[in-house]
């Protein structure tokens, strides 16, 4: 059988499916390279929240269809997540974002934390993976480690891992991939040995799963967390966790509300047309790929996904190396990284480059520190921070020599 990545990518199938794409831009097409900030939306989602929408919503346990339909979109969408996460069904939690799930699973797990106790969280991370815990860690008195950046790699330095995750360890919080520079983390080599001493582990995957195939219990992670807003959906955070793990936690939640899990996550009424459009989401990852059940077919397709960006993201990363005044921010190439370039040009701030790129050459990217201000702190850039380019399968070849053209002409003016 021949492997999904080798077959040819259906670029103009693929962009086909997304209405955003026919933007025009001072005269040109718009070149979406903003994905790790969110991602354009596949028109099946688009529908299938308008359809949920134009059925007639209602809150749940009611007695008539609407509010029994609501219902079935939750349990299809928690399916759809479990599936793409590789979890069972009854894990799947979903909430406005991965910051607001985040922020109420520290206040459950954190309510044994006492003085004495150390959580431990990384200088690469976005601050969601960061913030919520050590929050909660000021709260009760416990000590906060850090493992470190080696800054001249954008990786993790896990040279002294074992004594950052030490006997006083309980909690410790990894992201899979960073969402500035792309590095993907050796999150099961962490996990490995927060478990060891007996400690839960978080993994923030946010900025991994628009990109490659993503399994909890393969990481060794208790908790994780990632958003379909950045994976061509809806905008909305989902949390999955261990299944003992959810049970026992007790949640942050109003009184009437549902005690069992997943449930007594899910504070207030959710966003259910956003929970509508989640199956489709997932759904266009599958399409892609191939195999007898859902989560075959989402691997499959993660495989094509993952041969189409890195091409790109290899040219691109080539033609900015090579240029003046560049300063490229990324892991060595033996890494593994996700499709993200950022970087900085001599003589112009982040903010005057994304502006020419937009106006000149109608492409879309982003700059700032991107709530990754611990690393941009340790890397110098702050404030004006980088500018960040990132692919997602509907990028082009074309887009990506538009993105190169942009940044030489700016490069070697600058350089004149």
């Amino acid at each position: 059988m021949v492997h999904s990545a080798l077959l040819p990518f259906p670029c103009v199938q693929v962009r086909e499916q997304f209405p955003a794409l026919g933007r025009i831009h001072r005269g040109r097409p718009a070149a979406y390279f903003d994905g790790p900030g969110g991602t354009q939306v596949v028109e099946s989602c688009v529908a299938a929240m308008a359809d949920y929408m134009r059925k007639g919503g209602a809150n749940l346990h009611g007695q008539f269809p609407s509010s029994q339909e609501t219902e079935a979109h939750i349990a299809a969408a928690r399916r759809a997540m479990a599936d793409l996460l590789n979890v069972a069904p009854r894990t799947i939690a979903f909430g406005a974002n991965s910051t607001t799930l985040a922020m109420a699973v520290a206040r459950a797990v954190g309510r044994s934390w006492k003085p004495g106790d150390e959580i431990v969280v990384t200088e690469l991370d976005h601050r969601c993976n960061v913030d919520p815990w050590i929050t909660q860690a000021q709260d009760k008195g416990a000590t906060v480690r850090w493992i470190k950046v080696d800054t001249a790699t954008c990786t993790l330095d896990l040279t002294d891992l074992a004594a950052v995750i030490n006997d006083r360890t309980v909690f410790v919080a990894v992201g899979l991939a960073s969402n500035a520079v792309g590095t993907i983390n050796d999150v099961a080599r962490v996990a490995a040995r927060a478990k060891a001493v007996g400690a839960l582990v978080a993994v923030d995957a946010v900025q991994a799963v628009p990109h490659i195939a993503v399994d909890r219990d393969a990481l060794g992670a208790d908790i994780l967390l990632c958003s379909s807003y950045k994976f061509f959906g809806p905008h909305m955070g989902i949390l999955t966790m261990r299944e003992e793990l959810m049970e026992r936690l007790q949640a942050y939640k109003l009184a009437p509300a549902p005690s069992a899990s997943p449930d007594k996550f899910e504070t207030g009424t959710q966003n259910h047309e956003g929970i509508a459009g989640i199956p489709a989401a997932v759904g266009f990852i599958a399409s892609l790929g191939a195999g007898a059940t859902r989560r075959e077919q989402l691997l499959s397709g993660y495989e094509r996904i993952e041969a189409h960006e890195n091409q790109l993201i290899g040219r691109m990363r080539e033609s900015l190396v090579a240029l003046p005044g560049i300063t490229l921010y990324q892991a060595p190439a033996a890494v593994p990284k996700t499709p993200t370039v950022a970087f900085t040009m001599a003589g112009l701030t982040p903010e005057a480059v994304c502006r020419c790129l937009v106006e000149d050459y109608s492409v879309f990217v982003a700059s700032g520190d991107f709530y990754a201000s611990t690393l941009a702190d340790k890397l110098g850039i702050n404030p004006a921070g980088w500018v960040r380019a990132g692919l997602s399968p509907y990028n082009t070849e074309a887009e990506a020599e538009r993105f190169i053209e942009g940044v030489t002409r700016l490069a070697c003016r600058r350089g004149a």
